[in-house]
């Protein structure tokens, strides 16, 4: 268990205690309140109320355990696997799918799979996320690469940093965009008044997002979206940004929109250098269903 010490000043001050100290440690006011609640944040020595208004001085501690060690296992769901040799695959992954464990999310996630279909995965990301080099929202369907061993996954990583690979995803926003394409740059970091989102703010890391308008539907537009940048929810944020949040999006989007299985994005597109070939690959796996009958709906309206 880790002590962690934090001294109130004016800026703070008279702020509900859960959302003073999200702030001040980035931590979630859910996570926050969890810690209140099992007596683990004190103020001043006393055990502190979960509605305590902190004031000017206040010496705040918290008790932060250490998290349990998930205990991850091999899982023989099917996974679709547009390729694979003794370095890495490229798995379509399916919209609803964790791409690794965490706490609500233990089994049935992409790496649950892959335990069971691989006897080795790269173990540079640790026991929890085997082989993964990056990821997409569980709501989000389409390609990743797995890496099966630490060259494959520093060769693929590399790439991701120094944007040589391609990733190019299928977007349905609100809205009609008025350009033909355009970038959004900005940068995205937690956001300030709920730190279980991102947004984008001053402070954030560099985000950049090109796009192109491939249809144009009723009250909706069919984008392209390019990464040069891979920040959490980027796409969602940086579309949300410019006023044309995701179709379907829980989290960034409003309530009226079109209802599915949540966000509607397709990771369409992969492209890379394979990390012992050096061959230029490139894969595309087309949108699930669930996408595939909202732009019919769309499109019939337009009859």
């Amino acid at each position: 268990m880790q002590n962690e010490k934090l001294i109130i000043e004016e800026s703070h001050a008279r702020e509900r205690i859960d959302k003073a100290v999200a702030e001040l440690t980035g931590k979630s006011r859910s996570a926050i309140q969890i810690m209140l609640k099992s007596g683990d944040i004190t103020v001043n020595g006393e055990i502190a109320k979960p509605n305590y208004k902190v004031q000017v001085g206040d010496e705040i501690y918290l008790e932060v355990r250490e998290p349990e060690e998930l205990e991850v296992l091999a899982e023989d769901i099917p996974l679709d696997i547009y390729f694979e040799d003794k370095d890495m695959l490229v798995v379509n992954k399916p919209e609803g799918m964790v791409v690794h464990p965490s706490a609500g999310h233990a089994s049935g996630t992409l790496v649950n799979a892959l335990l069971f279909h691989c006897d080795d995965l790269s173990g540079i990301n640790g026991k929890i996320r085997p082989g993964i080099v990056h990821r997409i929202d569980k709501d989000t369907s389409g390609l990743l690469m797995v890496a099966k061993n630490d060259h494959a996954h520093e060769s693929l990583a590399k790439q991701l940093k120094d944007k040589t690979s391609d990733r190019e995803y299928i977007a349905l926003v609100h809205g009609d965009i008025v350009h033909q394409k355009g970038t959004i740059e900005a940068p995205i970091g937690r956001a300030k008044e709920d730190r279980q989102k991102m947004a984008v703010v001053r402070d954030g890391k560099e985000a950049r997002t090109h796009f192109e308008v491939i249809e144009r539907l009723p009250g909706y537009t069919l984008i392209n979206c390019k990464l040069d940048t891979g920040r959490t929810h980027q796409i969602r944020v940086h579309l949300k940004y410019i006023g044309h949040p995701l179709a379907g999006d829980p989290k960034y989007g409003p309530k009226n929109t079109i209802k599915g299985n949540g966000q509607y994005l397709h990771a369409a597109k992969l492209g890379f250098d394979h990390p012992t070939t050096n061959e230029r690959m490139t894969f595309e796996a087309p949108l699930p269903s669930s996408f595939e009958k909202a732009l019919k709906m769309l499109r019939e309206e337009n009859l």
